[in-house]
């Protein structure tokens, strides 16, 4: 059977594994009266709830009788390691673009990927029924990407469809013909995409997506390269450099038929395959014939921009909510997410007790923390702090990202001010339609940690904002940080209900009545810029008085919610997150008030 390798490339929220529901569904790889979920491909229940791809995955379908292997690729930049690896097993990409917003930043990071290792795209722009498409002018926005990620003639002259994948139509036009559903799409794909690439010679595949299966054990997805391997072949895995990792026997073979995944009796050159059966093969390595010395050259990686510390739990809560809290346990954990997730930089530090974790953002880590907590996981969190890097002449370099927002005419200059305090430099303003305008600019990582809840705050909720590595400049200066102090319990017990009340004045809270609290615990945003240590236990005192004032109820002010990703972007370098599997806590890094003063100043810093 011929086969055909794609990538579907899109900004997050574009609609891609959306499309994906629908070509599956139109090439019968569904029953009709089968029930299958919504958004199938994504199958992570953070990626459901988020309504982000943070994983790629692939499936396959016939189309006239050629078989092909479609590959999803995240949409965001943090999860970039997923998108640099899978364009390796693809011949050919669907950039899918939204008819009203036009190609986004994330779009750009993963065509200029595309493009540089020479894939021709096809164009399909997607959401053309929306009332305020313009499919045209985004054709248009398209080219002059392309001609500036430097596309080849060959790349630049891309074949164009317009359709709505929630309602499974592609056209050549943007008003149809609707009846022939995806049709035009999978016989474009057929058309433009090249047959699988294959190479003479024995057996060899490069690793790409590393998984855990509970009876299988270790399962790596790649695609074969040469040859052919079946069921208890002897393979040996080199790495980049061409050493020896292990040697073992594949145990079973198998490939993406529809959603599921089938055992097959041969994997053969150009197809898409997970193996099962060694124990030490990771991404990257090169999975062969013991003939082979020569690994496949992988892509390379960009590096992490952010690291972060994640410590072992030492509050008076310790191990009360999860079950995990050693730090082995904490590390072993850290170390197989490292494995399969290669722009993830692990290191311990010298006491063992805490490991900095670095990454391409905070998203990417905030998804890390929150898939530990929902396992099981207690631990502590560092803010996020930006990984620094140094020229040849010893100057401290920092890292730039490009930042596009989407926003209301009316709040454009709330933005470019708040931007320009944190040092950001504008590149370009523009109107993007319906009264809205689209703002370029060039900002230091640094100034963006914690940007995103003040932004929806200055715009109300109406702002869109992209962020993509952009390159590493010299240090911009200093960034002012938070302007409120906090104030901190100063027992441990539970938060009352009155003491909160009579607390009102001093500024907003962030725990409720009922809550545990603890002696260093953040409860509440002070007024002023200074700390204040607070008592939140201390009860009314009863009396046999009674009159109207004395019995007045006790009415609170409902808290502000701290999210994960909202606490990490608030906290200051001498303040923790403690995160649970049912909590998440604020703290000071130091607990006692009088170890707080001595230590102040000196926070230990990655």
């Amino acid at each position: 059977m011929q086969l055909r390798n794609i990538a579907i490339i899109a900004h997050v929220d574009h609609g891609k594994t959306t499309l994906v529901d629908k070509l599956l569904q139109q090439s019968g790889s569904f029953r009709d009266n089968q029930r299958v979920a919504e958004r199938v491909m994504d199958s992570n229940d953070l990626e459901k709830e988020r309504g982000i791809t943070i994983l790629a995955k692939a499936t396959s379908v016939v189309w006239n009788d050629i078989r092909i292997n479609i590959v999803d690729t995240p949409g965001h930049a943090d999860f970039g390691g997923e998108v640099e690896r899978i364009l390796s097993m693809v011949d050919g990409a669907i950039v899918l673009v939204d008819a009203a917003e036009g190609p986004m930043p994330q779009t750009k990071f993963v065509v200029g990927k595309a493009l540089k290792i020479g894939l021709k795209p096809i164009v399909a722009i997607n959401k053309v029924d929306r009332p305020d498409g313009r499919p045209q002018e985004v054709i248009n926005e398209v080219f002059d990407l392309f001609a500036a990620l430097d596309a080849n003639d060959e790349q630049l002259d891309f074949p164009i469809l317009y359709g709505s994948g929630r309602d499974g139509w592609m056209a050549l036009t943007p008003e149809g013909p609707k009846d022939q559903g995806l049709a035009p799409l999978f016989d474009l794909v057929v058309k433009h995409v090249p047959p699988a690439k294959t190479e003479e010679g024995a057996f060899s595949m490069l690793g790409t997506l590393l998984e855990a299966n509970p009876f299988l054990g270790r399962i790596i997805t790649g695609r074969i390269a040469s040859g052919t391997v079946k069921p208890n072949q002897s393979i040996k895995v080199i790495d980049r450099e061409g050493k020896l990792v292990e040697t073992g026997r594949v145990s079973k073979i198998l490939a993406f038929r529809g959603i599921e995944r089938a055992p097959i009796d041969i994997g053969e050159a150009g197809d898409i395959v997970s193996i099962a059966g060694l124990v030490k093969g990771s991404v990257a390595d090169t999975f062969c014939d013991p003939s082979v010395d020569t690994p496949i050259q992988a892509q390379p990686i960009d590096p992490p921009t952010v690291t972060m510390s994640f410590i072992v739990n030492d509050s008076p809560l310790a191990g009360t909510e999860g079950d995990k809290v050693t730090s082995r346990m904490i590390r072993d954990r850290l170390f197989k997410e490292a494995e399969g997730n290669v722009t993830l930089k692990i290191e311990e530090s010298q006491d063992k007790d805490s490991f900095f974790v670095s990454g391409r953002g905070e998203l990417q880590l905030a998804i890390l923390i929150e898939t530990m907590r929902r396992e099981g996981f207690e631990l502590a969190v560092s803010r996020p702090r930006v990984v620094f890097s140094q020229d040849e002449n010893g100057e401290t370099l920092e890292p730039i990202e490009e930042v596009v927002i989407d926003v209301d005419e009316e709040y454009s200059g709330t933005v470019v001010q708040k931007m320009s305090e944190r040092r950001a430099e504008m590149i370009e303003m523009r109107p993007s339609g319906g009264n809205r305008q689209r703002l370029l600019f060039h900002a230091p990582t640094r100034g963006l940690i914690g940007y995103q809840s003040e932004l929806l705050t200055d715009t109300r909720g109406t702002a869109i904002m992209n962020r993509l590595f952009h390159s590493y400049q010299p240090f911009k200066g200093e960034i002012a940080g938070r302007i409120n102090g906090v104030l901190i319990a100063n027992e441990q017990g539970e938060a009352v209900a009155y003491a909160l009340w009579n607390l009102e004045d001093r500024g907003p809270m962030i725990i409720e009545p009922g809550w545990k609290v603890y002696q260093g615990m953040l409860i509440g945003i002070h007024n002023r810029d200074n700390d204040l240590e607070v008592n939140v236990l201390k009860g009314k005192k009863l009396t046999n008085i009674r009159t109207t004032s004395k019995d007045e109820a006790v009415r609170l002010t409902p808290p502000i919610r701290m999210t994960l990703e909202r606490s990490l972007a608030w906290i200051q370098d001498d303040e923790l997150v403690e995160v649970t599997p049912k909590s998440i806590r604020l703290r000071k890094r130091y607990l006692d008030p009088n170890e707080r003063k001595r230590m102040k100043g000196k926070v230990e810093v990655a």
